[in-house]
């Protein structure tokens, strides 16, 4: 090989080298162990967190969980499809911003099973109550200790933990507020245990939101879609009002290939009409009301969430005949979210392009209060009294 081609190599390989230590990690999470009593072993567990979730803007925000079994399996893509739904970056705004956490499993069989399996063999199935007293005597406890989340979590499961998260839906009391069961393995629980579970089931249970998908099994799947149905319409019959759930049937896809677009069916239906654009939006009383209905339907408190209410205002303000409504929106964000400075900042904004200079300082003040660094607050205050 001709020597100036063998240096030109090296060269090469150089820089190669130099553009790869310049190159940084895309970071979707981080990794955590928790030692748990109840389960007398060491647990992992990955977080992602929302993209708002360390600005200072943000920082009074609290944030949904939503808890992934599996989550060596499902983490990355389900964590993905929650920052592309939520954040300010993509727009999209479908669901609220979550703080995502993926449990890793050890040992599916014990963890993810309610009731003991009979078999010819030894087994060690059945562990499925102390594997969700990890869940939630342990693993809820020091996420709250450790970030801000808000008291609404969801459940997501696949298979055998799609199992146990419908157990964990049809119990009595629960941690949870909305499950997403994807095709689970029910093939344990025959006519008469499924009748027993569905006996024990009270009131509380349709309190919460659930979401059963099941997939296409092949020439297995009437056994496996009669399991699904059979339980769908059991707790719907259960329950006296409108049952919150939804159960879908996807055709073209497998037991593997189904999770991914279920979940996001699934959260899309959680959350339906969470989304809604500023542009339909005509009044404050409008959006309260909608907002209303989500909560009374999912059984929580969700407000209308800051960024569009902000959207909202700012688009009045520009008009010609709706300058005063937009006043609405402004004050409806700072009663809705006292801790935020953004908010009493775009109050004091909107009074001073009313003309109310003694409420605009007012509200830069406490916007200023809330955050001293609030440059823009401090440059307005001084403005204002200046007679700018």
């Amino acid at each position: 090989m001709n020597k100036y081609i063998i240096v030109l190599l090296f060269i090469c390989m150089g820089i190669g080298q130099v553009k790869s230590q310049d190159t940084e990690p895309i970071v979707l999470g981080t990794k955590h162990t928790l030692h748990s009593n109840i389960l007398n072993e060491n647990r992992g567990y990955w977080i992602s967190l929302p993209d708002s979730y360390n600005d200072k803007q943000s920082s009074h925000k609290r944030y949904p969980v939503l808890m992934v079994l599996d989550g060596n399996i499902h983490f990355k893509s389900i964590a993905g499809v929650v920052n592309y739904m939520s954040s300010d970056a993509y727009r999209s705004w479908k669901i609220p911003e979550m703080i995502v956490v993926g449990v890793q499993n050890v040992d599916r069989r014990r963890d993810y099973t309610p009731d003991k399996i009979i078999t010819v063999r030894e087994n060690n199935s059945g562990g499925g109550e102390k594997f969700l007293g990890f869940l939630e005597d342990e693993l809820i406890p020091e996420l709250e200790n450790q970030y801000r989340t808000e008291p609404y979590r969801i459940l997501f499961g696949h298979s055998l933990s799609a199992l146990l998260a419908t157990h964990a839906y049809m119990k009595k009391e629960s941690l949870f507020s909305a499950f997403i069961a994807v095709d689970p393995s029910l093939g344990t629980w025959d006519v008469e245990t499924m009748d027993k579970k569905l006996e024990a089931v009270t009131d509380q249970t349709f309190e919460r939101y659930f979401y059963l998908a099941t997939a296409n099994w092949g020439k297995r799947n009437i056994r496996n879609r009669d399991r699904h149905v059979r339980l769908y319409e059991g707790l719907n019959s259960k329950c006296e009002g409108a049952f919150p759930a939804k159960m879908q049937y996807f055709e073209n896809e497998n037991h593997a290939s189904v999770p991914p677009i279920a979940f996001y069916n699934g959260i899309t239906t959680i959350f339906e009409g969470y989304g809604i654009s500023y542009r339909d939006v005509e009044s404050k009383d409008q959006l309260t009301q909608h907002f209303q209905l989500l909560s009374n339907r999912l059984s929580w408190d969700f407000r209308p969430p800051e960024q569009l209410v902000n959207q909202i205002g700012y688009a009045m303000l520009r008009s010609r005949n709706e300058k005063k409504k937009a006043l609405d929106f402004f004050i409806l964000n700072t009663q809705n979210f006292p801790g935020s400075y953004n908010a009493f900042d775009s109050l004091g904004e909107a009074y001073e392009m009313l003309g109310d200079k003694k409420k605009a300082i007012s509200n830069y003040a406490k916007s200023l209060e809330l955050n001293p660094a609030n440059e823009h607050a401090k440059m307005k205050i001084s403005s204002l009294e200046r007679g700018g």
